[in-house]
């Protein structure tokens, strides 16, 4: 016998899955740029829960962190061209390997555990609205102290 769940209602529940091809196109690439780089994809959505427990996974959009060790936070300049050549690299992946709608690059730039910078660039909003900026002035577009 077939089984059909199409009267079946869900429950949504916001989720993250890993993306595992991204991540390692991104990573490999962020390291090209600095060995001590490291970055990660991350699809955002919604689970589907049935109430006979299984799931599915509707993606939203796709995420990214990356990480870059440094020495000194006051390096705005560096940060900003850092985040240029990141965000170059994000918006050259084709845009059908990248699932759902554009999300975020969120920055993190770690002196120690207790001392980082960390804020996100919106990738639509710097294709719209920072691609021509380059070191402290893209550095400071995006990031709120």
């Amino acid at each position: 016998a077939s089984e059909t769940f199409t009267n079946e209602t869900c429950a949504f529940m916001w989720a993250y899955q890993d993306e595992p091809d991204l991540t390692e196109k991104l990573d490999s690439a962020v390291k090209e740029l600095n060995p001590t780089a490291s970055a990660k994809a991350t699809l955002f959505g919604e689970d589907c829960i049935y109430s006979y427990g299984s799931k599915t996974f509707g993606v939203i959009e796709t995420d990214f962190t990356v990480r870059l060790p440094v020495d000194d936070l006051t390096q705005h300049e560096k940060f900003g061209n850092w985040v240029k050549d990141v965000m170059q690299i994000v918006i050259e992946i084709p845009r059908e390997e990248i699932p759902g709608k554009y999300g975020f690059v969120e920055f993190w730039f770690e002196k120690n555990e207790d001392e980082n910078i960390t804020f996100r660039v919106p990738i639509q909003q710097y294709l719209d609205e920072a691609g021509e900026k380059s070191g402290i002035e893209l550095f400071e577009y995006f990031y709120q102290p």
